[in-house]
């Protein structure tokens, strides 16, 4: 717990270690990660390591009641797991109710030694993290919301590695300053750890040059702009300029906004400043500052252009494996819709209604007890169910008119795998609210996003354009608003697996849902027994 005064406003916050944002863990390629966890306050916590593939360590992948328990007051857990194939930055993050907001940092993944990026090597990395402040707690502000079955409060700020910047009121000195020398070219490691928004991201007069996106090398593309949704992260080289400019320069991001819902329209800024030799007579705060200029709000086709540039680097060293032949397809539809009041409440959502988020009409409901724990010992009965639908249960003109029924059903549903079933995944947005984009994560697997479009997906003519040669490769992906996206992955990685919407309402009105994957018949394919301290409910 520690004490921040932010926009005029003094709160307690939840944090690792006294830090916000919380502390770095630096490792490589191949490093065994040990992590002991000690829960000193009242929330019941669990962390997420967000992007490990997590092989056959699914006991670590920390979502609540998904692969444990959470962490209750005054006990501990170790997260023990192995970095296998990745390089470039993840993150660390609470994965209960909305803690995240808070409780969250960077993960650096550095080459084996003396293995070289396929990239100039950088002078210096920086991570930069973005976030939401909210000057009310989070934990209220989503609790009223689920109570109301309206949408939630708003964040007061966005934040740039937990500084709000000058735009803001009392924030002045809450600035992130990049303090860069000339002619260097810095790595520069963003991540969007924000709750609710997707981000631009732009630093005047300089070029970005992006290299990796989630701990996966893509095909160097320079750009001065950049769109980042929650649970994405970007790294990109910043090269400086050559000579001392006659300026300093104010970074900055803002939210991309899709849909009807409320958002915080503000801007968190920092400042690039160039380090001036002593004997300069020129004095920093006396140079003109350089002003951003970013997207539109709702500039769709900037955001469906900037990610159609990413491409895996798809070399002899790198590979795109991406599965040639399907042996399981499912088509998802991912919205917002409506369940009925309960009796005896007042319900604030449309037509007295409430909220729900849902993937092909099923609005997720998280078990009381871990559904990996349930799996593990064969004791789903009263846990969850294997029957949730492969595509929609009912048809309907996805992204044009909504259909006179906006309500869904509410259940705890999964998909069953076997072993290195290769799946191609159509995950269609809906416009019953207006059309939204939804950045979805897929736990303990990485993917491969083959193909996007504008409107209603048409399963004949459309995986003709399938890029199957050097697509994306990446964690998380943003269905676009009015849109889809297909993906393919292989389900190598026995346990159980979350995905969900990283817009961190949409999951808590149930966006989201599990795969299950069995054991492979080999001792390296199967899932070892849940370490002894696992967290009990």
């Amino acid at each position: 717990m520690q004490n921040v005064t932010r926009l005029c406003h003094t709160k307690s916050i939840l944090t690792v270690n006294g830090q916000f944002p919380g502390p770095r863990i630096v490792t490589r390629e191949g490093d065994r990660v040990v992590v002991r966890v000690n829960n000193h306050v009242d929330n019941n916590v669990s962390l997420h390591w967000h992007g490990v593939r997590q092989l056959q360590s699914g006991w670590a992948d920390g979502p609540s009641y998904v692969t444990q328990c959470p962490i209750q007051r005054g006990q501990s857990y170790v997260y023990n797991f192995t970095i296998v194939g990745q390089i470039g930055t993840l993150w660390w993050h609470a994965h209960i109710s909305w803690l995240r907001a808070t409780l969250h940092g960077p993960i650096l993944i550095l080459p084996k030694r003396h293995v070289p990026y396929p990239f100039p090597k950088p002078y210096k990395d920086v991570p930069v993290m973005f976030g939401e402040w909210f000057n009310a707690n989070t934990e209220a502000i989503i609790k009223q919301a689920l109570q109301t079955g309206a949408a939630p409060n708003v964040s007061d700020a966005y934040t740039i590695n937990g500084l709000p910047g000058p735009l803001y009121n009392c924030s002045a000195k809450d600035t992130f300053k990049l303090s860069v020398k000339p002619g260097k070219t810095y790595l520069l490691r963003l991540i969007n750890a924000a709750l609710n928004d997707e981000l631009f991201f732009t630093i005047p007069d300089h070029t970005l040059t992006v290299v990796d996106v989630d701990a996966v090398y893509v095909k160097p593309f320079d750009t001065d702009t950049l769109l980042i949704t929650p649970g994405q992260t970007y790294n990109v080289l910043l090269k400086t300029k050559p000579n001392y400019p006659n300026a300093t320069f104010l970074m900055a991001a803002r939210p991309y906004v899709t849909g009807v819902a409320t958002f915080d329209n503000s801007t968190t800024t920092g400042i690039l400043e160039y380090q001036r030799p002593n004997s300069s007579k020129v004095h920093i705060k006396d140079l003109p500052l350089f002003k951003p200029t970013l997207p539109p709000l709702n500039d769709t086709s900037f955001a469906i252009n900037f990610t159609t540039k990413l491409r895996s680097l798809a070399n002899a060293q790198f590979p795109a494996n991406v599965p040639q032949t399907i042996d399981k397809r499912f088509f998802f539809t991912v919205g917002i819709g409506t369940l009925p009041c309960p009796k005896n409440q007042t319900c604030q959502g449309p037509n007295g209604t409430k909220f729900a988020g849902s993937i092909n009409n099923v609005s997720f409901i998280l078990p009381s007890t871990a559904l990996l724990q349930a799996h593990y010992f064969g004791q789903s009965n009263g846990v969850y169910t294997t029957d949730f639908p492969s595509n929609p249960p009912i048809p309907f003109n996805y992204t044009g008119a909504p259909p006179n029924n906006t309500l869904v059903i509410s259940g705890t549903k999964v998909v069953v795998l076997p072993f290195n079933t290769n799946v191609e995944l159509v995950m269609q947005g809906t416009s019953i609210f207006g059309g939204e984009s939804h950045p979805l994560h897929l736990h303990g697997h990485n993917f491969y996003l083959v193909g996007q479009g504008i409107g209603n997906f048409d399963p004949y003519k459309d995986p003709s354009n399938f890029n199957l040669v050097d697509p994306i490769e990446r964690n998380t992906a943003g269905v676009p608003s009015g849109g889809w996206v297909a993906i393919r992955f292989q389900a190598n990685n026995p346990g159980v697996w979350f995905m969900h919407c990283h817009l961190e309402i949409h999951t808590s009105w149930g966006l989201k849902m599990a795969w299950i994957v069995l054991d492979g018949k080999l001792p390296n394919q199967k899932l070892p027994p849940p370490p002894s301290d696992l967290p009990k409910c």
